[in-house]
């Protein structure tokens, strides 16, 4: 697992550039842009269960989906940040893309740092610190499980039906 280290403000754009809006329209074909305005090296090197850890504000600019299928597509277990922008946590949530919210561990965390991160025990633990937050709410786990609201709808609709 690797950890990605990035600032205040990660806009759509760095996630996504923009100038494929139209022309990408699957998770495949959005993989190998992904971060590819901020960090060059990224779509080639993430991994399945890499974290990114990153300022304020992450996820801010338009309310585009594709940089959020992205990072889940490439494997992103989590994204920590100081704050996250309202729409992108919510296309975070509607994807099962798991944003936590942690200023203290991302104020904490210094490269070569080891993170453990138990998301369903709300911990993330850095070398020997602890941080805590929120566990998430049963509704999102379940998101999550489903691998998004879309597939979280459908298992329900047809559970709904069976009965």
């Amino acid at each position: 697992m690797k950890i990605w280290k990035y600032n205040d403000n990660i806009n759509t754009d760095m996630l996504f550039p923009g100038k494929y809006t139209y022309t990408c329209n699957t998770a495949e074909e959005i993989k190998p842009h992904i971060l590819e305005d901020l960090d060059s090296s990224f779509a080639k090197n993430v991994e399945k269960g890499d974290i990114i850890i990153a300022g304020k504000n992450f996820g801010c600019g338009s309310s585009r989906e594709q940089p959020v299928i992205g990072l889940k597509a490439v494997g992103i277990k989590a994204v920590i940040a100081e704050s996250f922008a309202r729409i992108f946590y919510r296309s975070a949530i509607n994807q099962g893309l798991i944003l936590i919210e942690s200023p203290d561990a991302v104020r904490a965390y210094s490269k070569g740092d080891k993170i453990k991160l138990d998301i369903d025990n709300g911990k993330i633990i850095i070398d020997d610190k602890t941080f805590t937050f929120p566990k998430l709410p049963s509704e999102i786990v379940a998101i999550r499980n489903a691998g998004g609201l879309l597939d979280y709808t459908k298992s329900k609709l047809k559970n709904k039906i069976k009965n």
